[in-house]
C-alpha cells in the first residue's frame, strides 16, 4: 500500500479531509448513520486510482479532488442501496446500514449520499466530469437490474456474466481512470485509453472477488457459496457446468437461479466447480485482463513512481485475499 499511496500521500490527505467533511451532519440520526458509514470505509482504492491517473497526465487539482469525493460517495450510496435490495445483514463482516438502522433510514441515507456526491462533482466546474458521474449512476443501476433479470432466466452464458460485471464493478474502475484523466485536461484519445485500462482492471477485480466464494476463509468476509445462495452464478461455475456437458449440473445451476436449492446442493455445485477447472479458468481470464492493464501502464506511463504505483495497484487487485 505504501508503494501505491506514496506518490500521492499529500493528495490523499486532502481527499480524506473532504470526504470526512461530506460525511457529517448536524441532524442527530443522519449524523449517527454517516459516522457509522465513515467508520467502515475501506482502503479507498477508487479515489487512489483517480489521483494516480490524474498524475499520469498532470497534477492533482481541486477538480480531481472533488471528483474523487463525488465518485466515492456515489459508490458508497450504491452499496447502501444494494444491501437494502439484497436484504443483506452484513457487508464484509460488519452489520450493514440497513441492519443497523433499518431499511427506511438506509434508503434515505443512500439518497443523501447520492445528492452529496452530485454536489461535490458539480464543484469540479467540469461539465464532462459531471456528465460522466451522472452516466455512471445510470450504469450502476442498470447493472443491478440486469443482474436481477438474469437471476430470473434459465440462460447461462459467459457473455451475460461479463455484461453484468462490466456495468457494475468495471464501470466504477473505468470512471476512476477516465475522470482522473479528464480532471487534468487529457485528450480524448488519452481518456479513451485510460477508460480501457480501467475496464480491464475492474473486470479482473470482480473475477477475483467471485473466486473467493469457492473457498472457506475468515479473511474474505463472506462464506463459501454465498453468491449461489443469493441466486447468482459467477464465472467459475458458469465455465464448469457449460464445459462439462453434464445436463444434471446445468439444471442444478438453473435451480440456483430459482433459489430452489438446499445448502447441501450448493455444496455439491461448489465442489463440482472446484473439481472441473472452474476456478483455474476464472484465474486465467483474470490474469489475461491484468496483463492488458499492465501493458497500458508500460506503454503510457512515463513517471517511474506513478508507473510503479499502478503496477502495485494491479498486483493488489489480482493477488488480494479479501
Amino acid at each position: 500500500m505504501t508503494d501505491i499511496s506514496g506518490p500521492i500521500s499529500q493528495e490523499l490527505s486532502e481527499f480524506r479531509r473532504l470526504f470526512a467533511e461530506a460525511l457529517t451532519s448536524d441532524e442527530p440520526m443522519l449524523g449517527e448513520a454517516l459516522r457509522y458509514i465513515s467508520g467502515r470505509t475501506g482502503k479507498q482504492m477508487r479515489p487512489m486510482l483517480i489521483m494516480l491517473m490524474a498524475r499520469v497526465f498532470g497534477a492533482v487539482n481541486a477538480s480531481t479532488q472533488r471528483a474523487a469525493v463525488g465518485l466515492e460517495l456515489l459508490h458508497t450510496a450504491s452499496l447502501v442501496h444494494d444491501d437494502v435490495v439484497d436484504e443483506a445483514g452484513e457487508r464484509r463482516g460488519q452489520a450493514s446500514v440497513n441492519a443497523e438502522f433499518g431499511n427506511k433510514v438506509a434508503v434515505l441515507v443512500g439518497d443523501y449520499l447520492l445528492s452529496t456526491a452530485l454536489l461535490n462533482v458539480a464543484l469540479t466546474d467540469n461539465q464532462r466530469i459531471v456528465s460522466y458521474l451522472a452516466e455512471l449512476g445510470r450504469t450502476l443501476s442498470a447493472g443491478e437490474i440486469k443482474q436481477l433479470s438474469i437471476t430470473q432466466s434459465d440462460e447461462i452464458s459467459e457473455n451475460a456474466y461479463y455484461e453484468v460485471i462490466s456495468q457494475k464493478t468495471a464501470a466504477l474502475f473505468e470512471a476512476c481512470s477516465s475522470i482522473g484523466a479528464l480532471s487534468v485536461g487529457a485528450s480524448d484519445e488519452e481518456v479513451e485509453r485510460a477508460q480501457q485500462f480501467g475496464q480491464c482492471l475492474g473486470m479482473a477485480f470482480q473475477i477475483r472477488d467471485d473466486i473467493f466464494d469457492y473457498f472457506p476463509s475468515t479473511e474474505i468476509g463472506k462464506p463459501t457459496g454465498n453468491d449461489m445462495a443469493e441466486g447468482k452464478l459467477t464465472l467459475p461455475v458458469i465455465y464448469a457446468v457449460l464445459s462439462s456437458g453434464r445436463d444434471d449440473m446445468v439444471e442444478l445451476a438453473r435451480r440456483v437461479r430459482r433459489r430452489s436449492v438446499t445448502p447441501d446442493e450448493i455444496a455439491v455445485l461448489v465442489n463440482f466447480t472446484l473439481n472441473n477447472g472452474g476456478v483455474e479458468y476464472a484465474e486465467r481470464r483474470m490474469r489475461e485482463l491484468a496483463a492488458e492493464a499492465a501493458k497500458y501502464i508500460d506503454d503510457n506511463v512515463s513517471d517511474e513512481a506513478i508507473a510503479r504505483a499502478l503496477h502495485r495497484y494491479l498486483e493488489l487487485v489480482v493477488n488480494r485475499t479479501k
